[in-house]
């Protein structure tokens, strides 16, 4: 679609599986498996859909799906095929790894920012070679220390090579990437999630990653298990939805 003089381009790392009653917390299966029939194992399907933002000066990528480390049990449980879906993706727009000025993660949780590198000659490398990558400082400190509840959902290789090759920038709160695109914090998934917002020309749009994961997560109560601060993400979704006046007057990045 057209925002302005932006180009925006939905990119796929194909899809996988995860356990249904997990993506919808307190909602019972009768409710929600109306919605996204599971499979025998309870998985329902979910797409790796990320974002490609093309403006007249910059591209960026936000979000880089699942990548390609899990290890033939992993794609068995996930039920995902693995490979690098997301460069032949990003070639179908027309673009290649070296044309990625930015790439935004909106937190850090393997699904979200498992493309950020690639395995050459034994070691992992920024996917990337030339983009700078947009990570809030307390995502990256939540990532690098986990704990018992939030280890399985981090993997280092998918962060760490990053800080190693001097493309890694932190930020802390609201930032602008580049003219019109700026991220803002939405807590509440994680403490250091963010979302990323378009301003072009008058247009407005919002990326909104585990925030909302999925269309049925409009409704205020559908939360997931995953939800690391459930009570802060209602405040933080009910803000976005009913565009309250915070928001409104919140920082325009034009």
């Amino acid at each position: 679609m057209k925002l302005g003089d932006f180009q925006l381009l939905p990119i796929a790392d194909g899809d996988f599986w995860l356990d249904g009653g997990s993506m919808y917390g307190v909602v019972p299966k009768v409710l929600w498996n109306e919605l996204t029939p599971a499979d025998k194992e309870n998985r329902i399907r979910l797409s790796l859909n990320c974002l490609l933002i093309k403006t007249p000066e910059k591209t960026v990528l936000v979000d880089t799906g699942l990548g390609e480390k899990f290890s033939k049990r992993m794609r068995e449980i996930y039920r995902t095929g693995g490979g690098r879906r997301l460069h032949a993706s990003i070639a179908a727009a027309g673009t290649k790894p070296d044309d990625i000025d930015f790439v935004i993660n909106t937190h850090l949780h393997f699904d979200h920012c498992g493309g950020n590198t690639l395995k050459k000659n034994g070691k992992y490398v920024p996917a990337f070679p030339n983009a700078k990558y947009i990570i809030q400082r307390k995502e990256w400190q939540n990532a690098s220390q986990p704990n018992e509840k939030t280890r399985s959902s981090y993997r280092a290789n998918d962060f760490l090579p990053i800080e190693e090759a001097g493309q890694l920038e932190l930020v802390e709160g609201d930032f602008e990437v580049t003219p019109g695109i700026g991220t803002m914090v939405t807590p509440g998934h994680t403490s250091g999630h963010q979302s990323v917002l378009l301003s072009s020309k008058g247009k407005q749009a919002l990326y909104l990653g585990d925030l909302i994961p999925m269309t049925y997560h409009l409704k205020i109560p559908y939360l997931t298990g995953y939800d690391l601060y459930p009570v802060e993400l209602l405040k933080t979704k009910k803000d976005i939805i009913a565009l309250k006046p915070s928001l409104q007057t919140h920082r325009t990045f034009s």
